[in-house]
């Protein structure tokens, strides 16, 4: 027997329809901003909250309910939680062996300014974790090694996350701009092209955007030509590779960029003034600092981590751990999985929504981070497998409530979409007309709020945005584009990145603050993305790859 989706349910209104389904959305929204509540407490209210909504208001079977957020929570834990513990993991062996003290060290000796050091780890060095992972990697580890570098946690954790944005939509090689084209049906270079158009800009301010935040603007114009070459080295590589080569490898290539530009700028210049956090005093170092050997081997750890995600993320070396046998199991998520019909106006004809669940224990990028720290403990001075072991366990009971927090909020993301409840927001937006081009970057933002995924969100709404942006007379390369490129913002505010962020940074039960901190920032990026899309529907349409 099956169920068919009603995206209307209150009197035949979508408005309504939408206001009511936002109600998780809300109580979310609440229990961050205006409570400070804790990750797992607001994560299991929303949670709640959206189950009455979907059995009592959508009419979805309890069973259908129950199983729908059982298979969103088993995704949590994998493989998103399954990345969390292991990048933290590392993290961890690196501060238990002492080797992220000469990690410190080293990277002080380079530069002991919290602005550049930010533009190095979170600006940077996240990129290419973000290329090659994805997944919430990146703000795991950039978050944690900024706080061992003496960060306070809440700035740590929001810097982290704030620098994350512009390489999210070309993350893990790619993949969000593959599938939105897949379930557009679009050609894939073309909205690749448009998406690098649009964030390439992004990515020019955001240094100067993280250095505002942190120290003001007057105290940033120190640090200009860092922020110069961050932002061009980054911007020019990515919108190269995304409008010449593809989506799979701008990410990549503006990681190596900006940090090539960045280590060259500091061997000719040096801020005439060290900016550090209030409270914290200056950097102590004395002598000549350790040995060149001994601080190759202590970023061992991070190079080889790289390198396993960087060859992970490789789409026919993923093939290749695939085909192996016993590698990938596949089955049918049980009581859900062909019980759900969508229907129009999302698609043409009533279709089945499949629910099948992936443990592709060996392709996963949390699989890819484990094997580099198992490589990595011969590194460790003075560390061993068994001490290794040992810490993996500490990892797991450290981050106990984040792993509530993420498996809830992914329940409460795929209850909403299998009861039909993201596809009436989505339906909302698409009453407005001739000013979709503005909300179109919104209904990305949405979608990752949502579910803490750009890929999600194209998955989600990419269809939808092709076929409204076709009915009111916009591109609809330009609309799948902006869905990709509206969800980067949301990225610093979803739950299952502020769980990811606190767990890696000792901050968990701080979720609110850390929601309080990023709201902001992420609003004005996307108002900015708004306004960009629309005017590319206008005045500034031969910033697109071919004539509207």
């Amino acid at each position: 027997m099956t169920w068919v989706q009603n995206y209307v349910p209150i009197g035949g209104s979508v408005v309504g329809s939408a206001c009511v389904a936002a109600i998780p959305l809300l109580v979310l929204f609440y229990l961050l901003a205006v409570r400070k509540a804790k990750g797992h407490i607001a994560a299991i209210s929303g949670l709640l909250s959206a189950f009455v909504v979907a059995v009592a208001i959508w009419d979805m079977p309890f069973s259908l309910a129950l199983s729908a957020t059982a298979h969103g929570a088993a995704f949590g834990l994998f493989p998103i939680i399954w990345i969390v513990v292991t990048a933290v993991w590392v993290y961890n062996m690196t501060v238990e062996s002492g080797s992220f003290e000469i990690i410190k060290d080293s990277l002080a000796r380079l530069t002991d300014d919290r602005r550049l050091q930010a533009l190095f780890i979170a600006f940077a060095f996240s990129c290419f974790i973000e290329g090659t992972a994805g997944f919430g990697t990146p703000v795991a580890i950039a978050a944690a090694m900024l706080v061992g570098l003496g960060f306070p946690p809440l700035w740590g954790a929001g810097v982290a996350l704030i620098a994350n944005t512009a390489p999210v939509a070309f993350g893990a090689i790619g993949v969000p701009i593959i599938v939105a084209a897949q379930v557009s049906g679009l050609d894939q270079l073309t909205i690749s092209a448009i998406a690098g158009r649009q964030l390439s800009l992004l990515a020019l301010i955001v240094p100067l955007w993280v250095c505002v935040t942190m120290c003001g603007f007057k105290r940033s114009l120190e640090v200009l030509p860092a922020i110069l070459v961050s932002g061009c080295c980054f911007a020019g590589a990515q919108y190269i590779l995304s409008n010449f080569h593809g989506p799979t490898l701008p990410d990549i290539g503006s990681a190596i960029a900006t940090i090539t530009g960045l280590a060259l700028l500091l061997k000719v210049w040096k801020p005439k003034q060290t900016f550090r956090f209030p409270g914290e005093g200056e950097a102590q170092r004395t002598g000549n600092g350790y040995p060149f050997l001994a601080v190759l081997r202590a970023w061992g750890p991070y190079s080889i981590l790289a390198l396993f995600v960087f060859f992970w993320g490789l789409p026919e070396f993923k093939k290749m751990l695939n085909d192996l046998p016993f590698a990938v199991h596949v089955f049918a998520w049980p009581f859900l999985h062909g019980a759900v019909l969508k229907s129009t106006p999302i698609v043409a004809s009533p279709t089945v929504y499949a629910a099948n669940y992936t443990l592709n224990w060996l392709s996963a990028g949390g699989t890819a981070i484990l094997l580099a720290g198992l490589v990595s403990v011969p590194l460790m001075t003075g560390y061993g497998y068994r001490r290794a072991i040992c810490c993996l366990f500490r990892t797991i009971r450290q981050l106990t409530l984040p792993i509530i927090t993420i498996a809830m909020i992914l329940g409460l993301a795929y209850l909403m979409n299998y009861a039909g409840m993201s596809a009436t927001l989505g339906l909302a937006f698409t009453l407005t007309g001739s000013f979709f081009p503005f909300f179109a970057p919104i209904l990305g933002w949405l979608g990752v709020f949502l579910t803490g995924s750009d890929t999600s969100s194209c998955a989600l709404f990419g269809g939808m945005q092709k076929d409204t942006a076709m009915a009111v007379g916009m591109s609809p390369e330009l609309a799948v584009a902006s869905n990709a490129a509206g969800g980067v913002t949301a990225k610093m505010i979803s739950p299952q990145s502020l769980s990811v962020s606190t767990a890696a940074t000792g901050m968990v039960g701080q979720e609110g603050n850390l929601f309080r901190f990023t709201i902001l920032h992420s609003l004005g990026m996307t108002v900015l993305l708004c306004f960009l899309t629309w005017l590319q529907c206008g005045p500034l349409a031969w910033m697109l790859p071919f004539k509207p």
